[in-house]
């Protein structure tokens, strides 16, 4: 999801009609297959490049409860800090190109030519995992709840594309295609209730799983056949030894 802030152009609806032509009329050939990322100055209105990436998103469970439970102030401050925090996650990532935020969901694409590059992939949602401990230490300690959050991993290829309204400046580069939203699908199962329990944090797709180096991460996931999918619990080692020696207070 794109967010950009309107430019108060007025609207024309011949002129529309005219891009959606010249749009629909582009030759195939302007949306070739890369694995490696082009630049963002690489992309026009009319072309468009198919991409080898990881999606990795990350959602709250059950938040439409959260606006009954805690005063706006709070609930304001409870989303600032989720949501800031894992995007700054994401963000010192060194093959995270792109991070959305939708609602109180985050979600990044990460170049993922290279199977080390999947593995950092697993180091990242291993980093937002223990961000999530901390935080939910931190919630309880303030008379907050403690936050069930998914963490959704798959790997495959995007349409990578520059859209918007030409001449306007609104525009931003978005990313269309099934490993975005198998991802987002992926994150819903983290942490969903399970029997008397709840299932693991993570969830990853097949394709996620089998680009991981067989000496890496590959042997955290665990394949669940009543939902079709690999899970995990994994944090991050340092982090979880800090958040030991320096619980809220």
């Amino acid at each position: 999801m794109a967010e950009v802030k309107s430019s108060g152009t007025s609207f024309t609806y011949t002129a529309s009609f005219k891009r959606i032509d010249e749009v629909l009329a582009a030759p195939d050939e302007n949306f070739p297959q890369r694995d490696d990322l082009p630049s963002r100055d690489d992309l026009t209105f009319s072309n468009g490049y198919f991409v080898r990436v990881a999606a990795l998103f990350v959602d709250i469970r059950n938040s439409s409860n959260l606006p009954g439970k805690y005063s706006e102030p709070a609930l304001a401050k409870l989303y600032r800090a989720f949501i800031s925090e894992v995007v700054a996650v994401l963000d010192g990532s060194p093959d995270c190109d792109e991070i959305n935020i939708v609602g109180d969901g985050v979600w990044g694409v990460f170049d993922a030519r290279l199977k080390e590059q999947v593995d950092r992939v697993v180091e990242a949602a291993g980093r937002v995992s223990s961000l999530l401990d901390g935080l939910n230490a931190r919630l309880l300690y303030r008379g907050y709840e403690a936050l069930r959050v998914g963490i959704g991993l798959d790997w495959g290829r995007a349409l990578m594309i520059k859209t918007g309204f030409y001449g306007s400046g609104v525009n931003d580069i978005v990313y269309v295609g099934n490993v975005v939203n198998s991802a987002a699908k992926l994150c819903s199962l983290g942490e969903q209730k399970h029997g008397s329990g709840y299932r693991p944090r993570v969830m990853a797709g097949r394709e996620f799983v089998n680009n991981l180096l067989p000496t890496g991460y590959a042997g955290f996931f665990t394949y669940d056949a009543s939902i079709g999918c690999y899970t995990a619990s994994i944090q991050n080692k340092a982090m979880t030894s800090w958040l030991a020696d320096n619980p809220p207070n």
